[in-house]
């Protein structure tokens, strides 16, 4: 019973994104019969993040059933001091690709369109994405969330390689920038 409770209060917490509604058609003998398909983003602003997908009749089914599908194919993504990223990376899926960069504190989210109501749901604050090839928002939140599952905390590195979290961390700067990136 206070299981339920604690998941109940959980759900409750989650910030939902909706990141596009789509009209589709399906011709039958009569006409036309119209469909809608919703992507969305739901993310507990602490690291955690979904997205689903859902197709039905009416949008708020739709997205009803987006929501449900994001609840249960969340992903934990480290991030550094709660508020960024701890590394570049990209992603592609399709014809999207994208280039996540960690960022100093007080950049702000310089993303656009769903690149965005993801860091949001993630509880990302400083972050720079630039979206390159396809806009199409599938593609772009696929593209996404395959860069941040490649995310590694230092603690997750340190581990593999059987070193110190410090031995792995040495080559930053004081602002959490690497020194091989501040020179470019």
């Amino acid at each position: 019973m206070a299981r339920a409770a604690e998941q109940q209060r959980e759900e409750s917490e989650l910030i939902e994104r909706l990141v596009s509604v789509n009209r589709v058609a399906k011709v039958v003998k009569g006409g036309k019969r119209f469909g809608f398909a919703a992507l969305m983003v739901v993310g507990d602003g602490k690291g955690r993040v979904g997205f689903g997908t859902g197709k039905a009749r009416e949008v708020p089914e739709a997205i009803c059933k987006a929501t449900e599908q994001a609840k249960r194919q969340m992903i934990r993504v480290p991030l550094r001091e709660a508020r960024t990223l701890h590394h570049d990376t990209k992603g592609h899926a399709g014809a999207g690709r994208v280039i996540l960069r960690a960022a100093p504190q007080g950049t702000g989210i310089i993303a656009g369109g769903p690149l965005r109501a993801i860091f949001d749901a993630l509880g990302v604050q400083d972050v720079v994405a630039k979206a390159v090839g396809s806009n199409n928002p599938h593609s772009l939140v696929n593209a996404t969330f395959e860069g941040l599952k490649r995310m590694q905390s230092p603690r997750q590195v340190a581990a593999r390689r059987g070193k110190k979290v410090s031995d792995v961390v040495a080559g930053r700067d004081a602002d959490g920038v690497s020194s091989a990136q501040g020179e470019e």
